[in-house]
């Protein structure tokens, strides 16, 4: 819990000192708005503490088991099956891609629900996960999955509706999250301390990466069948 508090205490005091450093210079808020803010950033430093803690000894361990049992298992399908519902269930939970969905549906007038983009967003990111599983399995080059990665996703712009290119790059974005970057890592330490006897720490890398392409992609497929 220390640790913990310690991060959260380096990450966030400055932010909140520059915060009210530029609401004194320019912006000079009333003191009960003030003090609200000060509340409020206290209170997401007890949060944040408890949640890192929490992600820690919860997340992250069973991430790990997870990773191991499908390597154990030694079976392609059923890795591959997992990867891809563990990417859509920890997708959901993400609370930055239900903000990123409330904000499309409310800039679209419900033009795009918010259930679809979720769930585009998250099927993207399973089928990448299984992808970035199958990358440690058979030794895949990362850049040269990456390289193909992204030559799709140019290739795909020019098909998909305009409006839904910014959406697409931060869907992206929004899956690299809290509660998504600690399991698939997670996940991923699991599986490459099993595959490989001598253990590359880089292996366990990288799979974020790959993981975040598929909401792009997911999300450009979307704009195209709107177009």
């Amino acid at each position: 819990m220390r640790k913990s508090l310690k991060e959260v205490i380096f990450a966030i005091i400055p932010m909140t000192i520059l915060i009210l450093i530029l609401l004194a210079a320019f912006a000079p808020l009333p003191a009960i708005e003030l003090a609200t803010f000060v509340v409020g950033a206290l209170m997401m430093i007890g949060g944040m503490t408890l949640f890192l803690f929490g992600a820690e000894h919860s997340m992250m361990a069973v991430g790990d088991l997870v990773g191991k049992f499908m390597v154990k298992k030694k079976n392609l399908a059923l890795m591959a099956g997992l990867g891809f519902v563990i990417g859509i269930v920890i997708t959901i939970a993400e609370p930055s891609v239900q903000v990123l969905a409330q904000q499309v549906f409310t800039i679209s007038d419900g033009g795009i629900p918010r259930t679809l983009l979720i769930g585009v967003v998250s099927v993207g990111t399973g089928v990448f996960l299984s992808f970035a599983l199958l990358r440690v399995i058979f030794k895949w080059s990362y850049y040269r999955l990456m390289l193909i990665g992204y030559a799709v996703t140019l290739i795909a712009s020019f098909f998909t509706s305009p409006q839904f290119m910014p959406i697409a790059f931060d869907a992206g974005g929004v899956t690299t999250g809290p509660v998504t970057v600690p399991f698939i890592l997670s996940v991923a330490v699991g599986v490459t301390s099993m595959v490989r006897q001598k253990k590359n720490e880089n292996d366990s890398f990288g799979m974020v990466g790959v993981a975040s392409l598929g909401p792009i992609l997911a999300v450009m497929v979307l704009g195209a069948i709107f177009q």
